[in-house]
């Protein structure tokens, strides 16, 4: 069995422990993996800070190259890593493949972005005591940034943080999900052959305790962390001050006003609710729709989920594979009889075979239920009807959560209501809140977190505005 070893400041290093990752569909052992204890922690920071010192002076021209590089790596080991995504965390393969095409656009977004992100001049004659004064306003890189990934994106996430700190000159050190850290790992390998300095990268699973230290530690500029909301809103009490950005979870909703695009609705619907088995934070887990048709809707809905294929994620034709792990699994299906026990109707699905559960649509819910209050995070999605438009932006903004929203509409009036009133990051018009695109602002309210990520938004968290005011004769 293979084993892979963990990264620090660039260089791959074996250690004495390591975990066996097993699939999470057959429970057969895919790879083992060194993982990092405190002495890695301490080299890992302390290469960081050495690296930061060469890294934030290098040549916009050379951090383009590297980061061209690293997306063109990504490309050529494509079918390995994808094939590995549905080994590791049980992504179907289809899925596995967009995924890796999103990282290689995206570090070729972050190549591109660099090449921009330049400040600005501003006039400060614009009274007499700015006479013959200008300034101008550049960012600045912050530091060595700790990153914390989940399990659901194992690559992109990866990504989204590890391209945005190196444009800008930071150093970053991942440590991803313990149930998916094989390609967080494999991306590291093609960040190391480039030529930037050594220390810039460092990808290390280590155990929570030794995460916390790190969130802890000063001499980490920045904590930018992905998963749960009781972990994230935990970390950022213990960060000190340190900047922190926090991407959780949510209750995402679809609001259907008009059934104008119905065949690309319906299909978007079933997407959006049921994809990698609804583990996205911004997976539709509720669905509004009109009155006048509900009924309608609620028909054809189920008449395409029972076409959904459910099962092994190497079939091409998978579209809901396993969740990560039985206790998932479990959780996911004590809430479906939760929620039939207080009075739930289950139209279809309900039913689990291991890590499997099948696509499931409950209607005669409440707000109050775990299955539309809590982020459910698997293939069970709630509809249910509303009257009015107001209606219904009340129903979506009962929420802890605040990350996107969709709604279908041939309004313009109902879209802009909806992108004044939604109490959410993020607005969708004619498409599911699932819906993202990597170089656009991506971020949520309240409960779901604080800051943005995206290439050119996360490079602005990851960076400290300075400004040079100069006075000219």
């Amino acid at each position: 069995m293979k084993v892979y070893p963990i990264l620090v400041g660039n260089k791959t290093k074996e250690t004495d422990n390591y975990i066996t990752i097993n699939s999470p569909y057959d429970n057969q052992a895919v790879a083992k993996v060194c993982v990092g204890g405190e002495n890695e922690i301490e080299e890992a920071i302390e290469k960081a800070l050495k690296a930061f010192s060469l890294l934030k002076h290098l040549p916009v021209y050379v951090k383009a190259n590297a980061l061209a590089q690293i997306s063109q790596g990504v490309k050529e080991r494509t079918e390995e890593i994808a094939h590995m995504m549905a080994l590791e965390v049980g992504k179907p393969i289809s899925l596995a493949r967009i995924e890796v095409n999103r990282c290689i656009e995206l570090f070729q977004y972050a190549s591109e972005e660099v090449k921009r992100f330049g400040g600005e001049v501003i006039p400060l004659d614009l009274d007499k005591l700015g006479e013959k004064r200008l300034a101008i306003y550049k960012r600045f890189p912050i530091g060595p940034i700790l990153g914390i990934t989940p399990f659901n994106f194992p690559l992109n996430l990866v990504a989204h943080k590890v391209a945005p700190a190196l444009a800008v000159g930071n150093p970053i050190i991942i440590k991803p999900s313990s149930a998916a850290p094989i390609t967080a790992l494999i991306l590291g390998e093609i960040i190391a052959q480039t030529d930037l300095p050594e220390g810039s990268i460092s990808i290390l699973p280590c155990s929570t305790q030794l995460a916390e230290k790190m969130a802890r530690d000063d001499r980490l500029a920045m904590l930018t962390f992905t998963g749960s909301p009781d972990v994230g809103w935990y970390l950022k009490t213990i960060a000190g001050k340190k900047r922190v950005t926090l991407e959780l979870g949510g209750n995402a909703a679809l609001v259907i006003s008009s059934l104008h695009l119905k065949e690309f609705l319906l299909e978007r619907a079933i997407f959006g609710s049921f994809y990698q088995a609804g583990q996205v934070c911004i997976s539709v887990q509720r669905i509004l729709v009109k009155e006048n048709f509900y009924e309608s809707f609620l028909e054809e809905f189920v008449e395409k989920v029972k076409m959904i294929h459910t099962g092994n994620p190497l079939d091409e034709n998978t579209l809901v594979g396993p969740l990560i792990n039985q206790t998932a699994a479990q959780r996911v299906e004590n809430w479906i009889k939760e929620a039939l026990k207080d009075g739930a109707k289950l139209v279809i699905g309900g039913k689990r075979e291991g890590n499997v559960i099948y696509p499931t649509v409950l209607t005669h819910t409440r707000p109050e239920m775990k299955v539309n209050a809590k982020e459910i995070f698997g293939p069970v999605v709630t509809v249910e009807p509303y009257k009015t438009f107001n209606e219904a932006i009340a129903m979506v903004n009962n929420s802890v959560y605040g990350l996107q929203a969709g709604i279908f509409t041939e309004d313009l009036n109902e879209v802009f209501s909806a992108y004044n009133q939604l109490e959410v990051g993020g607005v969708i018009v004619n498409d599911v809140p699932t819906y993202r695109s990597d170089p656009m602002p991506y971020g949520g309210i309240k409960g779901s977190g604080i800051g943005k990520e995206g290439i050119k938004y996360a490079m602005t968290e990851m960076s400290e505005g300075k400004i040079l005011a100069i006075k000219y004769v």
